[in-house]
């Protein structure tokens, strides 16, 4: 019944991009490096949208040509919560398909790139293999969409990690042969070393994620990213953010600007969280905010107006 569900949802939807005329060049990963088709190295800069069961507001197709207009966004990311409360994708699958695709296609139809996102904390392969399986289907054939495959790993292991990534990234090449693929590593996304010591073979255009928050993370994780790079693995920072990784707390402009530094030094992409109305230093925007953009200065907090003016530095 589950599966039907998800079919009937999609089937709304499917066949929408299979003749469309490519605008955005289609990625790809050598080395440490994302490219282009020309063998150009390409780094994004974007945002994430919060998780989307508490914050669907946001998932719109408004919001996404604002942010891309006005905001200069390359690469947005749809953070799908999968088992967090009644809203999330295992209880409502349907819901969680339709705000995912809403903001997919407005970045295909933007001209930016777009991170389906695997929002948990714990491994669901079953569940998981289905949902990109749709999405893979879905988006079949279309350079804007990047999968990543599990947003934080906590207490999971790097063994148990890579049979389940290895299961997913066989469920997508099966009918996407091409799209990049990001990868979470354990805790949450900081023992990226342990990844580097025993990468995935085998497959293209995969890559791996790190995640800091500027005011908890800093120089070591810097060195242990370092560590990662020299051993040739691809970094993709999927999120990342100024303050504490709690998403609250002061922010840290000194050491925010270092990572940035660092990021640009390597040429690697990088996704800011997020976009949300949380009363938490973390959430970009404040409850007045419109949900389909037009904010005022007042409509944002000091992380927004600092991710903002970062990202138009890259017009």
């Amino acid at each position: 019944m589950r599966h039907l569900l998800l079919c009937a949802c999609l089937s709304i939807f499917l066949g929408t991009y299979g003749n469309r005329v490519q605008e955005l060049p289609r990625l790809s990963v050598a080395g440490t490096q994302l490219m282009n088709e020309k063998g150009d190295t390409v780094v994004l800069h974007g945002v994430s949208y919060g998780w989307h069961q508490f914050w669907p507001r946001f998932y719109n197709a408004s919001s996404v040509e604002y942010l891309t207009k006005n905001w200069n966004v390359q690469v947005f990311r749809a953070a799908m919560g999968i088992d967090l409360d009644s809203a999330c994708y295992v209880y409502q699958p349907e819901f969680g398909i339709e705000c995912v695709t809403k903001v997919a296609d407005a970045a295909i139809e933007n001209d930016a790139y777009v991170i389906i996102d695997w929002h948990s904390h714990h491994l669901r392969l079953e569940e998981a293999k289905e949902f990109f399986t749709q999405m893979a289907t879905r988006y079949k054939g279309v350079p804007n969409v990047i999968y990543e495959l599990y947003n934080e790993p906590v207490d999971d292991s790097w063994d148990d990690l890579k049979a389940y990534f290895v299961e997913l990234i066989k469920t997508i090449r099966a009918i996407e042969p091409d799209a990049v693929i990001l990868l979470g590593c354990p805790r949450w996304d900081q023992d990226i070393h342990l990844a580097a010591d025993d990468p995935i073979t085998g497959y293209n255009n995969i890559m791996y994620t790190l995640h800091f928050y500027a005011n908890t993370h800093g120089q070591w994780l810097r060195d242990r990213a370092d560590y990662a790079l020299s051993k040739g693995l691809p970094i993709f920072v999927s999120e990342c953010a100024g303050m504490e990784a709690t998403g609250d707390g002061l922010l840290n402009p000194e050491e925010w600007q270092k990572w940035v530094d660092w990021m640009h030094r390597h040429s690697i992409s990088w996704v800011a969280w997020s976009l949300s109305d949380k009363d938490e230093t973390c959430s970009m925007l404040y409850p007045s905010a419109a949900s389909g953009g037009n904010w005022k200065d007042e409509d944002m907090k000091e992380w927004g107006h600092m991710v903002r003016g970062e990202l138009l530095k890259n017009k």
